[in-house]
């Protein structure tokens, strides 16, 4: 978390005290985690899919300021899933469009536009000063990018994926893996590997049932809250699957890799200056 006011010191007023309520009286959250919450700043990549649910929920929650990456314009064939546009915004840069809606949610709510694509030049600059990165992109320079973004800032990073009927979900913090436990917290790398050297298929190649972006963007927002709440268990060192038409949930524990580029002990990302991500390809947000 970033340096604050002591969470006990901050007094809510009669207004957020019936806006928060049913938070107030969860034990694990309180007026002191409600307080956190409204001092929390989380960044969100990509206002689609995923970023949709996860914005709605995060803004209502109380999270006091939410950035909104995003480089698109609303598309009308976006809203079978983006339900945090309508019809009225088709054209509208997507940052407008979620933030006007966010407002509307909460006006307590800051919302701050980073209306353009993360590059390995302004990655570093965008997601300083946040306590908490969300991926809800649609490609995978981005993730890898905003994973090695983060671990070098020393920033967790909740990611989640969709395609077809499938979802993702796990979170990233390697760069607080206890000492003495190598296995740990592993990166987005350890899991994955390296970056595929072409593209996977994407939403648009073959599709995605809308409502699964509800799913698990909603999943994402629960995860967003308890790392910045420092509650319950947190999904590092887990990789969460969801099968919509099984109806099934898998989480599966995942190790650091001891060979990891970025997070092992022989790493040889030390910048991001060295790493290929293809920033030509397209930005998409789920």
């Amino acid at each position: 978390m970033a340096d604050h006011i002591p969470d006990d010191d901050f007094e809510l007023s009669d207004a957020q005290i019936d806006r928060y309520a049913r938070h107030l009286v969860l034990p694990e959250i309180g007026e002191a985690g409600q307080a956190r919450l409204l001092r929390s700043k989380v960044l969100v990549i990509g206002a689609g899919g995923l970023g949709s649910p996860l914005l709605l929920y995060l803004a209502a929650a109380g999270v006091g300021t939410l950035g909104v990456v995003d480089d698109d314009a609303v598309d009308l064939s976006n809203l079978q899933r983006q339900v945090l546009h309508d019809t009225s915004k088709v054209g509208t840069p997507k940052t407008a469009s979620a933030a006007e809606r966010l407002v509307e949610v909460n006006p307590e709510v800051r919302v701050v536009e980073h209306r353009g694509r993360l590059t390995r030049e302004t990655v570093a600059e965008t997601i300083a000063g946040y306590d908490l990165v969300a991926d809800g992109s649609d490609n995978f320079p981005t993730r890898y990018l905003l994973n090695d973004a983060c671990y070098l800032a020393g920033i967790p990073l909740v990611s989640a994926a969709i395609l077809r009927f499938d979802g993702q979900l796990s979170t990233f913090k390697a760069h607080a893996r206890p000492p003495g436990e190598p296995e740990a917290m592993p990166c987005y790398r350890c899991i994955f590997g390296d970056q595929p050297p072409d593209q996977k298929q994407s939403c648009a190649d073959v599709g995605v049932l809308g409502a699964l972006a509800g799913t698990m963007g909603s999943l994402q927002a629960v995860e967003v809250i308890k790392e910045l709440l420092g509650i319950g268990e947190s999904l590092a060192g887990s990789l969460l699957l969801y099968d919509a038409l099984g109806a099934t949930f898998r989480k599966i524990k995942v190790k650091a890799d001891p060979g990891c580029a970025l997070c092992g002990p022989q790493a040889t990302i030390r910048d991001l200056q060295s790493v290929s991500y293809r920033e030509d390809e397209p930005f998409c947000a789920a």
